[in-house]
């Protein structure tokens, strides 16, 4: 092959792969405990996980009979951010509510 032949032309774009790839995703679970009130983890879905009141509530006695619930599924940086918030909000009110994350 001579050189020319390897040679890119001016006007002519070389077709380039590109992947998407999808970042991973990461599950909230909030954890039962004793001493949060259920009002308590209803509002923690509402306002930090956007949920529906029926959604929240659902969720909520996951939480309460099968000891956890999850939250919502989200890239690794929102997740965080929830737990955090979270925690904080529960410290706050005195609850020891859990809240983790774990691969999707």
């Amino acid at each position: 092959m001579s050189n020319k032949e390897n040679e890119i032309r001016p006007g002519y774009l070389l077709e380039e792969e590109t992947a998407v790839v999808r970042p991973r995703m990461y599950k909230v679970i909030l954890h039962n405990d004793d001493y949060t009130t259920m009002e308590f983890v209803v509002s923690i879905l509402m306002d930090i996980f956007h949920r529906s009141e029926a959604e929240a509530a659902q969720i909520m006695l996951s939480v309460h009979k099968k000891g956890t619930g999850l939250a919502g599924v989200y890239t690794r940086e929102i997740a965080e951010t929830k737990v955090t918030r979270v925690t904080e909000l529960a410290a706050r009110e005195e609850f020891p509510l859990k809240c983790t994350m774990e691969p999707e």
